[in-house]
């Protein structure tokens, strides 16, 4: 196979059928430095083409949870008090910064997830 940029989606699952039927070639040969070469390609197209959006905060908090077999009440002390991390977990009330550090570090959520903001927060009712 002739090695070529990835231009089009034809030659990106031209090249997907090619690592497909590569994989598993062992190292340090012909096939397998092909192998690594197109998943580069594939993967440098698939940044672009296909990026993949980081995770809602709350999803990804409640995610870690479901992972560890926890519940909210895990979150006492990383977040607040009980009706702070209910007031957060709701979507009433953003993380803070301290909030975000402590999270990142017990539950090992990366610090760009958190920081964005929350597709599931509520907006309060405009008063007249």
């Amino acid at each position: 196979m002739q090695v070529k940029p990835i231009k089009t989606e034809q030659d990106h699952e031209r090249v997907l059928k090619t690592i497909e039927r590569l994989w598993g070639a062992p190292e340090a040969t012909p096939k397998g430095d092909l192998l690594d070469v197109l998943i580069t390609l594939a993967e440098a197209y698939e940044r672009i083409h296909h990026p993949i959006d980081v995770p809602d905060p709350l999803a990804a908090i409640r995610f870690r949870l479901d992972q560890q077999g926890k519940d909210y009440t895990s979150l006492i002390g990383i977040i607040g008090h009980r009706t702070r991390v209910y007031e957060v977990m709701r979507g009433d009330r953003p993380l803070s910064l301290d909030m975000i550090r402590r999270l990142h570090q017990r539950l090992q959520i990366p610090a760009e997830v958190l920081i964005k903001p929350s597709k599931t927060r509520r907006s309060k009712p405009r008063v007249a």
